[in-house]
């Protein structure tokens, strides 16, 4: 989190608890309109102490709406005017701005439920540092999305699964990735991935892990954070009780561009956790036809009216 930022303007209503115990943080990137009502929502839930925007970029109406949010509401801080840094040095600058105990990192087309940051923030008691927790993440139809928990992301499970062959072929079904489909635990869970729609991690263990890994600008951030955390002897843990609706795909980034970014960052974790000649061999290997497959995506969904 050591990162330099080019110069930025920070806009707040006034003076903020001295200690907050839950700071949500949010980073923006021409989001569109459901930017309006997963502010909304934050602002609904009593428990949010503090909520600190990092506007990557917006239009110029929804920067205003922004600038007058920030200048109104006391519990919002808002970070513009450094432009596009990338997710992860825009999470991070957003963490270094916060001062809660607890840290809820929520996408700007997620929608929080009732109940979600009581649910998150109650599952770290007696849990060991460091820990990471992930909310349900749902479709508007109340359905689980894919992806909010996942199991190992390898290079083999990932081109199993963009390619549908865990689908198609019963005899590869171990390979499956997705757990969307799985029953619902009693509580929280481990699970070796969760989505970064929307999770908690409390202060100290973002720090101990020195938050996100700015070698990625948009993608696979989330998948490196669980991965280094349970590395380093913690664990991540799904929260059922914890719902939020994501939305997805509302950015009005050109979709297939997203997933490009998806895919160079597939192929950075890969080699990064490569600990061996032949992962190593492997991740390079299969670079092209994880981008290759992740570029495609867009068009797949089309084609089949459901996430590839």
């Amino acid at each position: 989190m050591n990162s330099i930022l080019p110069s930025m303007t920070t806009f707040t209503a006034g003076a903020r608890p001295a200690r907050p115990n839950v700071s949500v943080v949010m980073v923006v990137y021409w989001t569109g309109e459901a930017l309006a009502e997963s502010i909304r929502h934050v602002l609904a839930e009593a428990l949010v102490d503090e909520f600190v925007i990092v506007d990557n970029g917006s239009s110029p109406e929804d920067a205003d709406m922004l600038r007058s949010l920030a200048l109104t509401e006391p519990r919002v801080v808002l970070r513009q005017g450094h432009g596009n840094v990338g997710f992860a040095r825009g999470a991070n600058l957003g963490a270094i701005t916060a001062g809660g105990e607890h840290i809820v990192f929520l996408n700007p087309d997620a929608n929080l439920q009732p109940g979600c940051v009581a649910a998150l923030v109650t599952a770290f008691k007696g849990q060991p540092t460091p820990t990471i927790v992930g909310a349900r993440v749902m479709n508007v139809d109340g359905s689980e999305q894919r992806g909010g928990r996942r199991g190992e992301v390898t290079p083999v499970t990932t081109v199993l699964s963009f390619g549908q062959l865990t689908r198609r072929y019963p005899k590869l079904a171990g390979f499956e990735i997705h757990r969307e489909n799985e029953p619902l635990p009693a509580g929280p869970a481990p699970m070796p991935t969760i989505s970064g729609a929307c999770f908690a991690m409390r202060r100290d263990d973002f720090d101990a892990l020195q938050g996100f890994d700015e070698g990625y600008f948009l993608h696979v951030e989330d998948i490196d954070l669980c991965w280094r955390a349970r590395r380093a002897g913690g664990q991540v843990l799904f929260q059922p009780q914890a719902e939020v609706i994501h939305l997805g795909h509302t950015s009005l980034e050109h979709p297939m561009k997203v997933e490009f970014h998806k895919g160079v960052g597939l192929t950075r974790y890969f080699i990064k956790r490569a600990d061996s000649l032949q992962l190593f061999a492997a991740a390079v290997l299969l670079a092209p036809a994880i981008v290759l497959m992740s570029i495609s995506r867009p068009l797949l969904w089309k084609l089949t009216g459901r996430p590839i």
